[in-house]
């Protein structure tokens, strides 16, 4: 894959390849495991590596499922989708075979994914502004009215990344629910629809005036997940649409986008700016100044529970506490101590998987268990906590240098 020279840190590319080689990942440096396997030595390498795991995984899935053992085939499709989401994903450019070749595979199994679950999954399209956005809809067995949470990807995963088959985090706690693929990303990348500063908000528009069709949603609670940039189009989407009771956001994009833009991996700007269609840098970065949520949170009258890394360096802990203190309605902060980015089986949390655990938090919001003035701020320790059941904190992560829980 040739990499554009449109954006002044493409000079830089030197560097991410050797972190590449070095660390296994090219962005999240804060964490150990690798990504890649030990032979990937720069960037261009990443997808065919990744394509060759997962196409063994997809043929282990073939093979037993051939066997007629569904269960051993369910896994191994669902760890083919994962390697097949990254291989697409690491290319950013336009009517790439290799990358329309990987998006095909991941669809493929996907559909495998589909026939072996056991509950109802169904591939739809929404219609939203001349065009379709595509979207796996998970039902609770039997299809009964329920509440119903949109599931937001961030920027680098795509509607199939949702585990929702393997973990039941939602539709095993009485919810359907309905992962997308936004402006930018999976499906809707393929097909040009191209992300704006506030097009996503939009999109999630729409999606919630599909629910309003369907027979199997409680249109009265709908909540909303959203995971990275899916935190900050939550927030939008949450401010635009009071329909939306309540809201599970996590790995903060909460503020602005310089962290993510100009200080991180230089990957994430070269990824965004391609999902965004955008080829020139100035006019790239006048559109980022406006993707902000500062000033957002005081429209949000529903539920919102933020789960943030201390340390995460793509938003300050100082913007997620400012934008803490601007919510409107009943709101909860989980802070995870010494913890950066990716929060998907946090220590903090025992290990168990996080969306689990906010699934517990939509289940209860969407049932009105946070009322108008619910306020609580949490600081959970990396390990001797009791995860978000810890007492509250006697303070704010910060501002204050020893924080821990009240005293009782």
């Amino acid at each position: 894959m040739r990499i554009r020279h449109e954006r002044k840190r493409d000079n830089q590319q030197w560097i991410l390849d050797y972190l590449v080689q070095k660390t296994g990942r090219a962005i999240n440096f804060e964490y150990e495991e690798r990504e890649f396997p030990p032979y990937v030595r720069n960037y261009a390498q990443i997808p065919r590596a990744l394509g060759k795991i997962a196409a063994q995984r997809e043929a282990i899935g073939d093979a037993a499922l051939a066997a007629g053992h569904k269960r051993t085939a369910l896994q191994a499709y669902h760890l083919a989708t994962q390697q097949y989401h990254r291989a697409q994903h690491t290319i950013f450019e336009d009517d790439n075979k290799l990358k329309i070749h990987y998006h095909g595979k991941l669809l493929r199994c996907f559909e495998r994914i589909m026939k072996c679950a056991d509950y109802p999954i169904e591939r739809v399209e929404i219609p939203w502004e001349g065009r379709e956005i595509q979207a796996n809809f998970h039902f609770i067995p039997g299809r009964p009215r329920a509440p119903t949470v949109i599931c937001l990807p961030g920027m680098d995963i795509t509607k199939e990344w949702l585990a929702e088959p393997m973990d039941r985090a939602f539709t095993g706690r009485g919810m359907h629910a309905i992962a997308i693929d936004g402006p930018g990303q999976g499906t809707s990348n393929l097909r040009k629809i191209r992300i704006t500063d506030d097009n996503y908000e939009r999109a999630v528009k729409a999606v919630v005036d599909y629910l309003q069709t369907r027979e199997e949603v409680d249109a009265g609670r709908i909540g909303l997940l959203g995971t990275s940039m899916g935190c900050h189009w939550g927030i939008r989407a949450a401010a635009l649409d009071s329909r939306i009771k309540a809201a599970a956001l996590t790995a903060s994009t909460i503020g602005d986008k310089i962290p993510l833009f100009e200080q991180s991996s230089p990957r994430f700007k070269q990824m965004f700016m391609y999902m965004s269609g955008i080829h020139d840098e100035e006019a790239f970065d006048r559109m980022a100044a406006k993707m902000t949520t500062t000033g957002y949170g005081a429209r949000i009258k529903s539920a919102v529970l933020l789960v943030i890394g201390e340390y995460d360096p793509l938003s300050p802990i100082e913007a997620a506490d400012e934008f803490f203190e601007e919510l409107a309605g009943p709101k909860e902060m989980w802070v995870l101590g010494d913890y950066y980015h990716m929060n998907i089986a946090p220590p903090h949390f025992g290990s168990l998987p996080a969306y689990s655990i906010m699934g517990d938090w939509l289940k209860d919001a969407l049932e009105g268990r946070y009322r108008a003035g619910h306020s609580r701020y949490v600081y959970v320790p990396e390990r001797g906590g009791l995860g978000p059941y810890t007492a509250p904190a006697n303070g704010r992560a910060s501002t204050e240098p020893d924080i821990a829980p009240e005293r009782t």
